[in-house]
């Protein structure tokens, strides 16, 4: 029975994987079923303590990763506060306006071009001059892009924890 539940947990957590692409809480998800079927099936021995701990510490990695890269790219270019912060909520807004226009790559793409807007418009407010505005905006797209790759990587370590541990 083991590998039944293994099997669909794996499935599952591929699905979960791709909506990291979506700004969807895949990571979180694949955590809460994890311990879900432990909850709910505790003779089958599925999952410890500490793997279900690994798990949940490497999505915190993954959302902490994802949100502060954003921001860092902005600020490495010399953006401000006001455009890191605006990096951030870009980039949800353009990955929500971007996935209806291609599914996978116009979230990415989306949440890219949204952080750059964002950066650029935070820190034309702020009184910086356009060309620093837009290496900003530039570095915050940049930031938001591998923000993204890493949490897909986090989520990947994921998958193959929760596939792996129960026949370990």
């Amino acid at each position: 029975m083991i590998f039944v539940y293994v099997t669909g947990l794996t499935v599952l957590n591929v699905l979960f994987w791709v909506a990291v692409l979506f700004n969807l809480p895949g990571t979180w998800l694949m955590v809460l079923l994890a311990a879900g079927i432990e909850w709910w099936q505790p003779d089958e021995f599925l999952y410890s303590w500490p793997v279900l701990y690994v798990a949940a510490g490497l999505a915190l990695l993954g959302e902490i990763l994802e949100f502060s890269l954003g921001a860092t790219g902005s600020r490495r270019a010399g953006g401000s506060k006001r455009g890191a912060a605006l990096a951030i909520v870009g980039g949800i807004v353009g990955a929500v306006m971007g996935t209806p226009l291609a599914p996978i790559l116009g979230t990415l793409i989306g949440a890219c071009i949204g952080a750059f807007a964002g950066s650029l418009l935070g820190d034309l407010w702020a009184g910086h001059p356009i060309a620093r505005s837009i290496g900003a905006g530039t570095g915050a797209a940049a930031g938001r892009f591998w923000g993204t790759i890493a949490k897909m990587t986090v989520g990947g370590a994921i998958v193959v924890l929760l596939a792996v541990a129960p026949f370990v």
